[in-house]
């Protein structure tokens, strides 16, 4: 497999924030985010056998694992080493950007779905039948640049039912919009969901690479 960089780390997102947690980064995306923070992952990266994936995340000693990307689902392998690292008993988080079909990511794993709100000027290569596969331990995240981005994630949760199906996040993209704002909308509306930061730009530099 083609691997961006395996690090150590804690969880800066998701549910499990705060915890410690081995990143597997795979090398790799079939979107292009108007905010992406990684595009070096687009195409940088060595290839790396199984064993040596695993081996390598055993040196972290971590329970966490976390297979993310660029975008993982890209990789036809991707669904091996998930497996691989539940075979080694590791919680396994697998972040993916709803676009391809999460079918393919073994049962065990979390799936935390990151459904892309307009402003991303990805939405329209969301595959929605993807939230039909989504279950309770496994979460979408919804990253907002606007009030435009926080009106269409209201409208996906409500047509959707989505907080009665999964855990439902809702972030902003660094820098682009108040914090402070999005919480009190979602205060006013009285939205059942998990307002979150990305905690590891708050302790590092955002641009700081595998932390």
């Amino acid at each position: 497999m083609m691997i961006n960089e395996i690090f150590k780390s804690i969880q800066g997102e998701t549910s499990y924030v705060g915890l410690p947690c081995t990143f597997i980064r795979i090398t790799g995306c079939n979107l292009r985010c108007s905010y992406c923070d990684t595009m070096y992952a687009y195409e940088e990266g060595n290839e790396m056998s199984l064993s040596t994936i695993l081996e390598t995340v055993a040196g972290f000693n971590t329970k966490i694992v976390c297979v993310t990307g660029g975008e993982p689902l890209s990789s036809k392998d991707t669904p091996l080493l998930i497996e691989g690292l539940l075979d080694k008993n590791y919680a396994v988080l697998v972040e993916t950007n709803g676009s391809y079909d999460i079918r393919t990511i073994p049962q065990k794993a979390v799936k935390i779905m990151d459904i892309k709100c307009p402003d991303s000027n990805m939405s329209h290569l969301m595959d929605w039948q993807n939230i039909n596969h989504l279950t309770t331990s496994d979460e979408v995240k919804f990253v907002l640049s606007s009030r435009k981005d926080y009106e269409w994630t209201k409208e996906v949760i409500r047509k959707y039912n989505l907080s009665e199906i999964t855990k439902v996040l809702i972030g902003t993209v660094f820098g682009a919009i108040s914090p402070k704002l999005v919480v009190q909308w979602i205060l006013e509306d009285n939205l059942d969901v998990r307002f979150q930061l990305q905690l590891h730009k708050y302790i590092w530099e955002p641009q700081t690479r595998g932390v």
